[in-house]
């Protein structure tokens, strides 16, 4: 990588759960040395990229970062034309709804609702998903550009006894994403959770994010797995939609292929 690339992907290891890293942290976290850590952090903070809490004197996400995503959110509203279909979403299938986007070969959180319906559900606490894990990677995989195939192949975790770890055990998954329209992923990033994932389409025509379901897995019976995929097609088209895209025809051929799915035609272009 690039000293630049370096820089910038230390931004990367701040999160809602980790938002205040100091040097010694960022250094084992990095797996970077101590001098090249703190002089790209330097150059992040000449930036405004990060700052340094006065009290703590730990590094945390600066201004410059608040501006950057104002900017891309008016330009880009991706989370303003998800809301209204994720809410709906969470509520008809009762269990948690999220939608993640694709910048180069990772797939980012960028919005969730949970169902109040019940006590014990999916919380989405991660700020990238692991391509051969989840069922938003998988779609990603069967729907989006080839690089996330190579990425994907080389960072095969094992997260669950149910995680997929050979390429071959991996391709099926994604046969299968291509087959029906919708990614799975069952018990394979963490045990408890069951997951379904369907893309989403922006202007460009091409693949630009996932909208998924994640459920606790002992309540996905057949009739509920057949809600949450009719659920999934309609979120899917209406955030496409609202993304300035239109769904291809791989994908819609896929859905209507599911005889026992409520499928209906999106003829918006």
């Amino acid at each position: 990588m690039s000293s630049a690339t370096k820089t910038l992907a230390l931004l990367s290891h701040f999160s809602a759960d980790r938002p205040e890293i100091g040097l010694s942290q960022l250094c084992r976290i990095a797996g970077r040395d101590k001098a090249t850590t703190y002089r790209h952090l330097q150059a992040l903070e000449m930036a405004g990229f990060v700052e340094q809490n006065p009290i703590t004197k730990h590094y945390r996400l600066g201004p410059a970062i608040l501006q950057l995503a104002q900017v891309r959110e008016a330009t880009v509203p991706r989370k303003l034309g998800a809301q209204l279909p994720l809410s709906q979403l969470a509520d008809v299938t009762g269990e948690t709804a999220h939608v993640s986007v694709v910048s180069g070969t990772t797939l980012y959180a960028l919005a969730s609702c949970e169902s109040p319906r019940h006590g014990t559900r999916a919380v989405i606490d991660i700020t990238t998903f692991p391509l051969h894990a989840t069922a938003s990677g998988h779609c990603a995989l069967a729907f989006g550009p080839d690089t996330l195939l190579e990425a994907a192949l080389s960072q095969m975790k094992r997260f669950t006894p149910h995680t997929a770890t050979t390429a071959e055990a991996l391709h099926d998954l994604i046969s299968n994403a291509r087959a029906t329209g919708f990614g799975c992923s069952d018990r394979s990033f963490e045990a408890e959770i069951h997951s379904l994932s369907a893309p989403l389409y922006d202007q460009t025509g091409l693949f630009a994010g996932a909208v998924s379901v994640a459920s606790v897995a002992t309540r996905v019976s057949p009739e509920q797995e057949q809600l949450i995929k009719t659920e999934l097609i309609r979120a899917s088209r209406d955030i496409t939609r609202n993304w300035g895209g239109q769904l291809p025809v791989n994908v819609t051929s896929a859905w209507a292929s599911g005889s026992s799915l409520h499928y209906e035609t999106d003829s918006t272009p």
